[in-house]
């Protein structure tokens, strides 16, 4: 899942960002508000964390920006300012929680976890392809029960599979969610990954092809059962 948090103070974003991406999280970084508005329009985030000053272009201008325009991704407000009015501003503006700093950390990402909750609730808890069970909440992938170890890409690339089981996925859109702004892979980077991915489901049971190809159109969960 794909996270773009909007804070111009490089401490408070780079610790955050570390604690989000060692649970799995693909995380933009943007030090304006902005920068955060081209994100936004550039790629499908699933929630913007946004603090509320910032330079260019503020949190709640940024938010009303976004909801103007039709966006409808959870948005977490961060802000200094612990006063009634404030908040009230926000989530008037279109946001949908708030968190005041100086934030607890735990406190923080459980909320990021019901925001994402939210926009997901269509969506089951644990998912589930034959006999190959991903979840979520512990990040635990197992085949016939047999747990198989992955790196944090295929991890993130086995659960976009999953959150889109009976989608064609290209390597465009495959791009677009699981590697951030930043962090760009090379032309041959997905196809390395997909490859392994497959070699540890095959040999944790599954076919060769549990992650088919769709010559000229991209790759999909074949479905067996």
């Amino acid at each position: 899942m794909r996270i773009l948090l909007v804070e111009d103070e490089y401490r408070i974003a780079k610790a955050l960002a570390e604690v989000l991406i060692d649970q799995n999280y693909v995380v933009d970084i943007a030090s304006d508000g902005q920068v955060g508005w081209e994100f936004a329009k550039a790629f499908p985030y699933n929630l913007i964390v946004l603090d509320l000053m910032l330079p260019k272009l503020d949190g709640i201008t940024l938010c009303r920006q976004l909801r103007q325009e039709g966006y409808s991704i959870p948005i977490l407000l961060l802000t200094a300012k612990d006063t009634s009015t404030d908040k009230v501003i926000g989530l008037d503006a279109g946001a949908d929680d708030y968190v005041v700093k100086p934030f607890d950390l735990q406190e923080l990402m459980a909320r990021i976890r019901a925001l994402l909750r939210r926009g997901i609730n269509i969506l089951p808890s644990v998912f589930e392809w034959g006999k190959l069970r991903l979840d979520p909440s512990s990040c635990e992938v197992t085949y016939n029960g047999q747990a198989v170890p992955l790196t944090p890409k295929e991890y993130k690339i086995l659960e976009l599979f999953l959150r889109h089981s009976h989608q064609v996925l290209n390597r465009n859109e495959i791009l677009k969610h699981i590697w951030s702004f930043e962090d760009p892979p090379g032309e041959e980077t997905i196809k390395v990954h997909i490859r392994s991915l497959r070699q540890k489901l095959k040999y944790a049971g599954a076919n060769s092809d549990f992650i088919e190809t769709v010559y000229g159109l991209g790759y999909r969960l074949k479905q067996t059962f």
